[in-house]
């Protein structure tokens, strides 16, 4: 086995279930995030030489699957929406009866959502808040890992945080009072005192 092949086997491969994990969550689509996680492996491949062996090759990884997804958007974002012909001849042919197919298509649809409030809140994050959320929280990376990892400083990773754990905090609020959980914070002393006074 050569020396680059090792590497990427026992290196670089191993982080294949969190790209995929990162993928999704910045695609929202299982098909879009292995292109995206395959691309990654093969520029990592390709560029091998450049990557020094022992260093944190999760954080390496990562920032070849960002750039690879920014330029990805950013060709989107420059085509015209595609329109298949085929799908349009056959709604105008289609007759009412199957229409009614497709409204009970989408009522199955909805009936079987799952309810995950938490992965809910955090996809209908902003793009650059929902990145360091799950490169720190999900992930694992520290600061100065995210930092290189989006090509920010410091001081805007930590920015980006702060403000994504108070968004979700927001959009969590109602599911954590359904699970009991109370928010602390920021009672003050009066209230407690009232509490206190009220079960006396």
């Amino acid at each position: 086995m050569t020396k680059n092949l090792e590497i990427f086997e026992t290196e670089l491969l191993p982080h294949i279930d969190a790209l995929k994990t990162f993928a999704y969550h910045l695609t929202y689509d299982d098909d879009d995030a292995n292109d995206l996680v395959q691309e990654t492996y093969m520029k990592a491949h390709r560029f091998i030489d450049r990557y020094i062996q022992g260093t944190n090759a999760k954080a390496w990884l990562f920032k070849i699957l960002k750039n690879a997804y920014i330029n990805h958007y950013r060709k989107r974002s420059k085509q015209p929406t595609r329109v298949d012909f085929e799908d349009i001849v056959s709604y105008h042919d289609s007759d009412d009866s199957k229409v009614a197919g497709y409204t009970d298509l989408r009522e199955e649809l909805f009936a079987d959502m799952m309810g995950d409030e938490i992965t809910i809140a955090i996809n209908s994050l902003p793009i650059d808040f929902r990145t360091v959320v799950l490169l720190c929280d999900v992930e694992g990376f520290t600061y100065e890992e995210i930092s290189k990892i989006i090509d920010v400083p410091i001081g805007t990773v930590r920015s980006r945080l702060f403000r994504a754990r108070n968004m979700l905090k927001e959009k969590l609020r109602e599911y954590a009072l359904k699970l009991g959980y109370k928010d602390k914070r920021g009672i003050d002393k009066a209230d407690e005192k009232k509490s206190e006074n009220e079960e006396e």
